[in-house]
């Protein structure tokens, strides 16, 4: 049985339990796609998380079935829901929206590290440390 290739890679942010055929519809149809399979199996997978944005890469394949990975939302989402902002500063230099505790980056960390480029959660908190810093957030010396 030959395997099903895979032709295009979908990348979209999507609410969760919240897909619809306005926003995953121009991707997907573009492809020939089941819109409103997507949507349900998205919407089921994420039901209990509707608060959060997630990633999800759709592999596209050429009998026009797909696959989806459910990615961890973008650390920036993560680390203004902790801190109970409503966004970054405009000028992340200048302006200071907020300050975060190293146990706080700690706990980003954890969720996201199965999406960066480590397994080392010294390293991830760094790197979540890095997009606070973009973000004008004032990062709690150890």
């Amino acid at each position: 049985m030959a395997t099903n290739k895979v032709i295009a890679q979908i990348k979209l942010q999507i609410q969760g339990g919240n897909a619809n055929p306005t926003q995953a519809g121009p991707s997907l149809g573009q492809h020939g796609l089941n819109i409103m399979d997507f949507c349900n199996q998205f919407n089921n997978q994420t039901k209990d998380k509707s608060d959060l944005i997630y990633p999800v890469v759709i592999d596209v394949y050429e009998n026009r079935s797909f696959s989806f990975v459910i990615k961890t939302p973008p650390a920036a989402i993560l680390i203004k829901k902790m801190l109970n902002i409503e966004k970054g500063s405009g000028s992340s230099l200048k302006e200071k929206v907020g300050k975060i505790t190293q146990n706080q980056l700690e706990e980003i960390a954890k969720i996201k590290i199965q999406d960066l480029n480590t397994d080392n959660i010294e390293n991830a908190k760094k790197i979540i440390g890095g997009t606070a810093k973009n973000m004008g957030i004032e990062i709690e010396e150890k």
